[in-house]
């Protein structure tokens, strides 16, 4: 999937998310105020978080896109996962709080008696549907993403670059079962006439969303401080230039995701002896065009002609990695 495509693809699976949540959150606010359940209401803070994040989002995919410039020389694709972490931090104190607040209210605080319930099962169930509707859209591009890498759905969301999707797929499915959640609640209130029913559902309410902003978080967190490239674009890179004429050994392979789809590769290599300098400048500039074409997530790339046996080197490759060369 060419970039400019899948940047459209995820922002329209951004704003179908932003719109719905939005509608959402307000039939879920008017039917915690006419039901006075504790659980519509923390669904109504979830949905709130939610519409939140998807603002976060667009931010993060407009600002992401921007070129680099003299003061970011590698661009400022790593913004994406600033304002994904941003998003997750959204989710946990204006959903995760809330709808823990509401629940320990309900459940240690006085009865809360429980009026019109018809109305929140009707808005429970038209806002399930909605957020199908939004979370069918995350799960097909998803699985688009997975099919076009030869990946499994839950591998592909383990290792993407791209936390915008995910996040919108997580939240999507943190909502659908959220909504379960607050369905029983109110229905067990209904038929027991104890409004604890009410509080514990929003107690798991909370819990769900401080576990999903829990998994977003890290998962930007390992992207921001410079997690490696995809394990097979390495090994794919090492083999192409372990056979290029003019190297002798690949001695030592970085990577960094520096924006989605977007990897800087540092290769050290040991050269063949017999090049002089100029046969040495051509080679690495045809190395690099090589491994551009081949790989064009490769954002940037360096080469730099080691010996193979420095000891120094040696010794930092093995502490890193932890096996030898």
């Amino acid at each position: 999937m060419a970039d400019a495509e899948k940047g459209g693809e995820s922002t329209l699976t951004v704003l179908v998310a932003l719109g719905i949540n939005l509608a959402i959150a307000a039939m879920k606010a008017v039917a915690g105020a006419i039901t006075g359940s504790a659980a519509m209401l923390a669904e109504a803070g979830h949905s709130v978080a939610d519409t939140c994040t998807e603002v976060f989002l667009l931010t993060a995919l407009r600002r992401s896109g921007k070129p680099a410039d003299a003061r970011h020389p590698f661009g400022y694709g790593k913004e994406r996962y600033f304002w994904s972490l941003i998003a997750a931090i959204s989710i946990f104190v204006s959903g995760a709080v809330f709808a823990l607040v509401e629940g320990f209210r309900t459940l240690f605080g006085e009865p809360q008696e429980q009026t019109q319930p018809l109305v929140g099962y009707l808005v429970l169930a038209l806002a399930f549907a909605m957020e199908a509707v939004s979370w069918l859209r995350a799960m097909r591009q998803v699985r688009a993403e997975a099919a076009e890498n030869g990946d499994t759905i839950l591998h592909h969301l383990r290792v993407s670059d791209d936390p915008t999707v995910k996040t919108v797929l997580l939240e999507d499915s943190a909502a659908l079962a959220g909504l379960l959640l607050a369905f029983a609640g109110l229905g067990l209130h209904d038929l027991t006439g104890s409004s604890a029913w009410d509080g514990l559902a929003s107690i798991a309410i909370g819990v769900l969303l401080a576990l999903v902003a829990y998994t977003m978080a890290r998962t930007n967190l390992a992207l921001l401080i410079g997690q490696q490239a995809d394990r097979r674009l390495l090994v794919a890179v090492h083999r192409r230039l372990g056979e290029q004429p003019e190297v002798d050994s690949v001695v030592d392979l970085l990577s960094m995701n520096v924006g989605t789809d977007r990897v800087l590769c540092c290769a050290r290599v040991d050269f063949a002896a017999s090049l002089d300098s100029t046969e040495l400048e051509r080679a690495v500039v045809r190395i690099d065009g090589t491994l551009r074409e081949e790989f064009p997530e490769l954002d940037e790339v360096f080469l730099e002609p080691v010996p193979r046996n420095d000891p120094d080197l040696r010794a930092r490759v093995l502490a890193r990695y932890g096996h030898p060369l």
